[in-house]
Protein backbone atom coordinates (compact mmCIF):
# COMPACT_ATOMS: atom_id res chain seq x y z
CA UNK A 1 0.00 0.00 0.00
CA UNK A 2 1.29 3.48 -1.12
CA UNK A 3 2.15 5.81 2.06
CA UNK A 4 0.54 9.28 1.69
CA UNK A 5 2.60 12.38 1.71
CA UNK A 6 3.07 16.00 1.24
CA UNK A 7 6.33 17.63 -0.08
CA UNK A 8 6.77 20.88 -0.04
CA UNK A 9 10.38 23.00 -2.03
CA UNK A 10 13.15 24.72 0.01
CA UNK A 11 14.29 26.96 -3.33
CA UNK A 12 17.86 27.09 -1.73
CA UNK A 13 20.15 29.03 -3.99
CA UNK A 14 22.72 26.90 -2.86
CA UNK A 15 20.97 23.54 -3.59
CA UNK A 16 17.42 22.93 -4.25
CA UNK A 17 15.71 20.25 -2.02
CA UNK A 18 12.30 18.74 -1.51
CA UNK A 19 10.79 18.29 1.70
CA UNK A 20 8.63 15.07 2.73
CA UNK A 21 5.89 14.49 5.24
CA UNK A 22 4.48 11.43 5.91
CA UNK A 23 0.51 11.65 6.40
CA UNK A 24 -1.49 10.41 8.46
CA UNK A 25 -4.89 9.05 8.09
CA UNK A 26 -6.12 11.77 10.02
CA UNK A 27 -4.02 14.41 7.93
CA UNK A 28 -1.47 15.11 10.74
CA UNK A 29 1.84 15.44 9.17
CA UNK A 30 5.72 13.61 9.90
CA UNK A 31 8.72 15.29 9.11
CA UNK A 32 10.20 12.37 7.04
CA UNK A 33 13.32 13.27 4.89
CA UNK A 34 15.00 15.97 2.49
CA UNK A 35 16.29 14.88 -0.74
CA UNK A 36 18.39 17.19 -3.42
CA UNK A 37 16.97 18.41 -6.99
CA UNK A 38 20.50 18.59 -8.16
CA UNK A 39 19.66 22.30 -9.19
CA UNK A 40 19.39 25.68 -7.34
CA UNK A 41 16.55 28.13 -6.51
CA UNK A 42 16.46 31.71 -6.43
CA UNK A 43 16.42 31.93 -2.24
CA UNK A 44 14.80 35.35 -1.97
CA UNK A 45 15.42 36.65 -5.38
CA UNK A 46 12.50 37.53 -6.86
CA UNK A 47 11.71 36.33 -10.26
CA UNK A 48 8.76 38.54 -10.82
CA UNK A 49 8.68 42.74 -11.14
CA UNK A 50 4.66 42.38 -10.28
CA UNK A 51 5.16 41.33 -7.20
CA UNK A 52 6.82 42.72 -3.91
CA UNK A 53 10.56 42.39 -3.52
CA UNK A 54 10.31 40.79 0.27
CA UNK A 55 11.53 37.36 -0.65
CA UNK A 56 8.23 36.00 0.09
CA UNK A 57 6.84 33.71 -3.06
CA UNK A 58 10.23 34.51 -4.80
CA UNK A 59 9.01 32.47 -8.04
CA UNK A 60 5.62 33.79 -8.38
CA UNK A 61 3.71 30.97 -9.07
CA UNK A 62 1.42 28.29 -8.55
CA UNK A 63 2.43 24.61 -9.61
CA UNK A 64 6.18 24.80 -8.95
CA UNK A 65 6.09 21.13 -7.80
CA UNK A 66 3.83 19.04 -9.76
CA UNK A 67 2.95 14.94 -9.56
CA UNK A 68 1.76 12.92 -12.11
CA UNK A 69 -1.62 12.18 -12.30
CA UNK A 70 -0.39 8.30 -11.29
CA UNK A 71 1.22 9.31 -8.36
CA UNK A 72 4.34 7.65 -9.81
CA UNK A 73 6.53 10.75 -10.22
CA UNK A 74 7.19 14.16 -8.68
CA UNK A 75 8.58 17.01 -10.82
CA UNK A 76 10.08 20.10 -9.41
CA UNK A 77 11.66 23.12 -11.14
CA UNK A 78 15.23 24.60 -9.98
CA UNK A 79 14.51 28.37 -10.76
CA UNK A 80 18.03 29.83 -10.21
CA UNK A 81 20.04 26.74 -12.32
CA UNK A 82 17.10 26.69 -15.20
CA UNK A 83 16.25 22.87 -14.86
CA UNK A 84 13.67 21.04 -13.71
CA UNK A 85 13.99 17.72 -11.71
CA UNK A 86 11.85 14.69 -11.92
CA UNK A 87 12.11 11.82 -9.16
CA UNK A 88 10.64 8.32 -8.91
CA UNK A 89 7.84 7.96 -5.96
CA UNK A 90 8.89 4.60 -3.91
CA UNK A 91 5.26 3.14 -2.11
CA UNK A 92 6.88 4.72 1.27
CA UNK A 93 6.96 7.90 -0.59
CA UNK A 94 10.78 7.98 -0.37
CA UNK A 95 12.05 9.95 -3.64
CA UNK A 96 14.89 8.92 -6.24
CA UNK A 97 16.23 11.43 -8.07
CA UNK A 98 15.75 10.18 -11.99
CA UNK A 99 16.24 12.89 -14.15
CA UNK A 100 17.57 16.59 -14.18
CA UNK A 101 16.57 18.76 -17.58
CA UNK A 102 17.37 22.33 -18.86
CA UNK A 103 13.69 23.79 -18.89
CA UNK A 104 13.77 25.36 -22.58
CA UNK A 105 14.00 28.42 -21.20
CA UNK A 106 15.30 30.85 -18.21
CA UNK A 107 13.65 30.86 -14.78
CA UNK A 108 11.13 28.01 -14.69
CA UNK A 109 8.49 28.60 -12.21
CA UNK A 110 5.88 26.08 -12.79
CA UNK A 111 4.55 22.66 -13.97
CA UNK A 112 2.04 20.46 -14.96
CA UNK A 113 1.54 16.48 -15.86
CA UNK A 114 -0.92 14.96 -18.42
CA UNK A 115 -0.28 11.54 -18.65
CA UNK A 116 3.11 11.34 -20.12
CA UNK A 117 3.26 14.65 -20.84
CA UNK A 118 4.97 17.52 -19.06
CA UNK A 119 4.57 21.28 -19.64
CA UNK A 120 7.15 23.93 -17.73
CA UNK A 121 6.66 27.99 -18.17
CA UNK A 122 9.56 29.86 -17.97
CA UNK A 123 9.55 33.34 -16.68
CA UNK A 124 12.72 34.89 -18.94
CA UNK A 125 15.11 37.01 -17.64
CA UNK A 126 16.92 40.32 -18.53
CA UNK A 127 20.08 38.57 -20.48
CA UNK A 128 16.98 36.51 -22.99
CA UNK A 129 14.64 40.41 -22.86
CA UNK A 130 12.61 38.60 -21.19
CA UNK A 131 10.89 36.12 -23.04
CA UNK A 132 8.68 34.08 -21.37
CA UNK A 133 7.83 30.76 -23.13
CA UNK A 134 6.14 27.54 -22.07
CA UNK A 135 8.10 24.47 -23.34
CA UNK A 136 6.62 20.54 -23.09
CA UNK A 137 8.09 17.12 -22.43
CA UNK A 138 7.81 13.14 -22.71
CA UNK A 139 8.28 11.13 -19.54
CA UNK A 140 9.50 8.00 -19.81
CA UNK A 141 8.47 4.54 -17.50
CA UNK A 142 12.21 5.74 -15.69
CA UNK A 143 10.83 8.98 -14.73
CA UNK A 144 13.80 10.62 -17.61
CA UNK A 145 12.73 13.18 -19.68
CA UNK A 146 13.02 13.95 -23.29
CA UNK A 147 12.57 17.45 -24.99
CA UNK A 148 9.78 17.26 -27.20
CA UNK A 149 11.10 19.28 -30.46
CA UNK A 150 8.84 22.25 -31.48
CA UNK A 151 7.28 22.80 -28.02
CA UNK A 152 8.87 25.64 -26.69
CA UNK A 153 5.97 29.03 -27.65
CA UNK A 154 6.19 32.45 -26.63
CA UNK A 155 3.01 33.65 -24.63
CA UNK A 156 1.13 36.67 -25.43
CA UNK A 157 4.09 38.91 -24.85
CA UNK A 158 7.99 38.98 -24.45
CA UNK A 159 7.17 39.48 -20.71
CA UNK A 160 4.11 37.78 -19.98
CA UNK A 161 5.39 36.64 -16.48
CA UNK A 162 3.56 33.12 -16.24
CA UNK A 163 2.32 32.22 -13.01
CA UNK A 164 0.64 29.47 -13.25
CA UNK A 165 0.56 26.54 -16.24
CA UNK A 166 -2.68 23.99 -16.38
CA UNK A 167 -3.45 21.16 -18.33
CA UNK A 168 -7.75 20.91 -19.32
CA UNK A 169 -9.32 17.89 -17.35
CA UNK A 170 -9.24 15.99 -20.85
CA UNK A 171 -5.77 17.03 -21.65
CA UNK A 172 -6.64 18.93 -24.61
CA UNK A 173 -5.74 22.30 -23.80
CA UNK A 174 -3.03 24.22 -21.61
CA UNK A 175 -3.92 27.34 -19.82
CA UNK A 176 -1.59 30.01 -18.52
CA UNK A 177 -2.12 32.83 -16.08
CA UNK A 178 0.05 35.59 -17.83
CA UNK A 179 0.15 37.84 -14.40
CA UNK A 180 1.61 41.21 -16.18
CA UNK A 181 -0.63 41.22 -19.17
CA UNK A 182 -4.01 40.12 -17.35
CA UNK A 183 -4.70 37.53 -19.76
CA UNK A 184 -5.58 33.61 -19.75
CA UNK A 185 -3.29 32.28 -22.66
CA UNK A 186 -4.70 28.81 -24.16
CA UNK A 187 -3.01 27.08 -25.91
CA UNK A 188 -4.27 23.43 -27.75
CA UNK A 189 -2.36 20.38 -27.43
CA UNK A 190 -1.22 18.32 -30.63
CA UNK A 191 -1.09 14.91 -30.77
CA UNK A 192 2.57 15.06 -31.10
CA UNK A 193 2.99 17.02 -27.75
CA UNK A 194 3.21 20.23 -29.43
CA UNK A 195 0.66 23.10 -28.81
CA UNK A 196 -0.35 25.79 -31.39
CA UNK A 197 -1.66 29.01 -29.79
CA UNK A 198 -1.66 31.27 -27.91
CA UNK A 199 -5.70 32.23 -27.93
CA UNK A 200 -5.60 35.13 -25.83
CA UNK A 201 -8.63 35.79 -22.98
CA UNK A 202 -8.38 38.52 -20.69
CA UNK A 203 -8.48 37.69 -17.18
CA UNK A 204 -12.10 39.29 -15.32
CA UNK A 205 -9.88 40.88 -12.83
CA UNK A 206 -6.27 41.97 -12.14
CA UNK A 207 -3.01 39.98 -12.12
CA UNK A 208 -4.43 36.66 -12.41
CA UNK A 209 -2.21 34.21 -10.51
CA UNK A 210 -3.12 30.60 -9.66
CA UNK A 211 -5.93 28.35 -10.71
CA UNK A 212 -7.57 24.86 -10.70
CA UNK A 213 -9.36 23.45 -12.83
CA UNK A 214 -12.47 21.18 -11.84
CA UNK A 215 -13.36 17.72 -13.48
CA UNK A 216 -16.55 19.49 -15.17
CA UNK A 217 -14.07 21.50 -17.40
CA UNK A 218 -14.81 24.72 -14.79
CA UNK A 219 -11.51 27.02 -14.30
CA UNK A 220 -10.90 28.79 -11.28
CA UNK A 221 -8.54 31.92 -11.22
CA UNK A 222 -7.21 33.83 -8.56
CA UNK A 223 -6.85 37.51 -9.43
CA UNK A 224 -3.66 38.64 -7.10
CA UNK A 225 -4.46 42.67 -7.44
CA UNK A 226 -8.07 42.14 -7.22
CA UNK A 227 -7.92 39.90 -4.34
CA UNK A 228 -10.30 37.54 -5.95
CA UNK A 229 -11.39 34.65 -7.29
CA UNK A 230 -13.92 34.34 -11.17
CA UNK A 231 -14.66 31.00 -12.40
CA UNK A 232 -14.79 30.16 -15.88
CA UNK A 233 -16.02 27.69 -19.08
CA UNK A 234 -13.56 26.68 -21.26
CA UNK A 235 -15.05 26.46 -25.12
CA UNK A 236 -13.79 23.96 -27.73
CA UNK A 237 -11.89 26.91 -29.37
CA UNK A 238 -10.13 28.10 -26.74
CA UNK A 239 -12.35 31.46 -25.28
CA UNK A 240 -13.12 31.44 -21.68
CA UNK A 241 -16.75 32.60 -20.72
CA UNK A 242 -17.00 33.79 -17.69
CA UNK A 243 -19.66 32.89 -15.28
CA UNK A 244 -18.22 34.43 -11.90
CA UNK A 245 -16.13 37.50 -12.05
CA UNK A 246 -13.89 38.28 -9.44
CA UNK A 247 -15.84 37.54 -6.29
CA UNK A 248 -13.68 39.38 -3.74
CA UNK A 249 -11.97 38.40 -0.21
CA UNK A 250 -11.94 41.18 1.26
CA UNK A 251 -8.16 40.05 2.43
CA UNK A 252 -4.85 40.78 0.21
CA UNK A 253 -2.80 39.10 -2.29
CA UNK A 254 -5.20 36.20 -3.13
CA UNK A 255 -2.96 33.80 -5.07
CA UNK A 256 -3.32 30.48 -4.56
CA UNK A 257 -6.38 28.24 -5.24
CA UNK A 258 -7.93 24.28 -4.76
CA UNK A 259 -10.86 22.48 -4.72
CA UNK A 260 -12.03 19.99 -3.23
CA UNK A 261 -12.85 16.17 -3.95
CA UNK A 262 -16.42 16.73 -4.31
CA UNK A 263 -16.06 19.89 -6.16
CA UNK A 264 -18.46 21.73 -3.79
CA UNK A 265 -15.61 24.27 -2.18
CA UNK A 266 -12.76 26.03 -3.16
CA UNK A 267 -10.12 27.72 -0.82
CA UNK A 268 -7.91 30.43 -1.99
CA UNK A 269 -4.73 31.76 0.27
CA UNK A 270 -4.59 35.27 1.29
CA UNK A 271 -0.74 35.85 1.46
CA UNK A 272 -0.54 39.65 2.55
CA UNK A 273 -3.69 38.55 5.02
CA UNK A 274 -2.31 35.19 6.42
CA UNK A 275 -6.02 33.96 6.16
CA UNK A 276 -7.60 31.13 3.77
CA UNK A 277 -10.73 32.11 2.11
CA UNK A 278 -13.50 29.74 1.33
CA UNK A 279 -16.03 29.58 -1.34
CA UNK A 280 -18.75 27.46 -2.06
CA UNK A 281 -19.51 26.34 -5.86
CA UNK A 282 -22.60 25.70 -6.95
CA UNK A 283 -23.69 23.34 -9.73
CA UNK A 284 -23.44 26.24 -12.63
CA UNK A 285 -20.01 27.43 -11.10
CA UNK A 286 -21.04 30.40 -9.56
CA UNK A 287 -19.00 31.14 -6.61
CA UNK A 288 -19.75 32.26 -3.29
CA UNK A 289 -17.62 33.13 -0.46
CA UNK A 290 -18.57 31.16 3.04
CA UNK A 291 -15.84 32.16 5.34
CA UNK A 292 -12.59 32.41 6.12
CA UNK A 293 -9.55 31.45 8.56
CA UNK A 294 -6.02 31.97 10.22
CA UNK A 295 -3.56 30.21 8.30
CA UNK A 296 -1.76 29.61 12.03
CA UNK A 297 -3.54 30.21 15.37
CA UNK A 298 -3.81 33.46 17.04
CA UNK A 299 -1.34 34.44 19.94
CA UNK A 300 1.52 32.74 17.26
CA UNK A 301 3.53 34.29 14.66
CA UNK A 302 1.40 35.11 11.28
CA UNK A 303 1.80 32.14 8.62
CA UNK A 304 1.81 33.66 5.15
CA UNK A 305 -0.01 30.90 3.11
CA UNK A 306 0.63 30.18 -0.23
CA UNK A 307 1.06 26.89 -2.39
CA UNK A 308 -2.19 24.82 -1.65
CA UNK A 309 -3.40 21.11 -1.96
CA UNK A 310 -5.87 18.58 -1.13
CA UNK A 311 -5.64 15.21 0.38
CA UNK A 312 -7.00 12.58 -2.42
CA UNK A 313 -9.59 11.35 0.06
CA UNK A 314 -10.86 15.11 -0.11
CA UNK A 315 -10.42 15.02 3.61
CA UNK A 316 -7.66 17.60 4.39
CA UNK A 317 -6.46 20.88 3.02
CA UNK A 318 -2.79 22.15 3.28
CA UNK A 319 -0.65 25.07 2.71
CA UNK A 320 2.64 26.06 2.49
CA UNK A 321 3.45 28.89 5.03
CA UNK A 322 5.97 31.02 2.58
CA UNK A 323 7.52 33.00 5.36
CA UNK A 324 8.02 30.06 7.71
CA UNK A 325 8.77 26.73 5.84
CA UNK A 326 5.08 25.41 7.64
CA UNK A 327 2.69 23.47 6.48
CA UNK A 328 -0.53 24.27 8.16
CA UNK A 329 -2.82 21.11 7.92
CA UNK A 330 -6.98 21.57 7.92
CA UNK A 331 -9.56 19.12 8.09
CA UNK A 332 -12.82 19.79 5.57
CA UNK A 333 -16.49 19.69 6.62
CA UNK A 334 -17.98 17.23 3.98
CA UNK A 335 -21.25 19.04 5.14
CA UNK A 336 -20.47 22.81 5.03
CA UNK A 337 -16.71 22.83 3.70
CA UNK A 338 -15.90 24.45 6.85
CA UNK A 339 -11.90 24.29 7.70
CA UNK A 340 -10.64 23.27 11.14
CA UNK A 341 -6.94 23.56 11.86
CA UNK A 342 -5.42 20.72 12.82
CA UNK A 343 -1.53 21.20 12.69
CA UNK A 344 1.10 23.84 11.62
CA UNK A 345 3.80 20.99 10.71
CA UNK A 346 7.51 21.68 10.71
CA UNK A 347 10.86 20.29 9.31
CA UNK A 348 13.62 22.50 10.77
CA UNK A 349 13.39 25.22 13.80
CA UNK A 350 14.52 27.37 11.44
CA UNK A 351 12.29 29.87 10.30
CA UNK A 352 12.87 30.60 6.42
CA UNK A 353 10.73 32.72 3.50
CA UNK A 354 12.17 31.94 0.18
CA UNK A 355 10.81 28.44 0.02
CA UNK A 356 7.75 27.49 -2.39
CA UNK A 357 5.57 24.45 -3.74
CA UNK A 358 3.53 21.67 -2.48
CA UNK A 359 1.79 18.69 -3.70
CA UNK A 360 -0.16 16.14 -2.19
CA UNK A 361 0.24 12.85 -2.75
Amino acid sequence: MRTSMVYIMTNHDVMNKVIAFRREINGILTFMDSYPTNGKGTGTREVSTQTPNDGIDPLASQGSLALSRDGRFLFAVNTGSDSISSFIIKDTGELVLADVRPSGGAQPNGLDVYDDLLYVSNVGNTANNFTSNITGFHIHDTGHLTHIPGSTHSLSTMNAQPSRVGFTPDGSKIVISELKTNRLSVFHVNNDGTVTGPIMNDSHGMGPFGSCFLSSGLLLVTEAESNALSSYSVSENGILHVISGSVPTGQRATCWVAATKNECFAYATNTGSGTITAYRIDSNGALTVIGRIRSTPAGTPTGLPMDVGMSKDGRNFYTFNGNQGTVSVFSISQENGVLDRLQVAEWTKTRYFWGQGLAVL
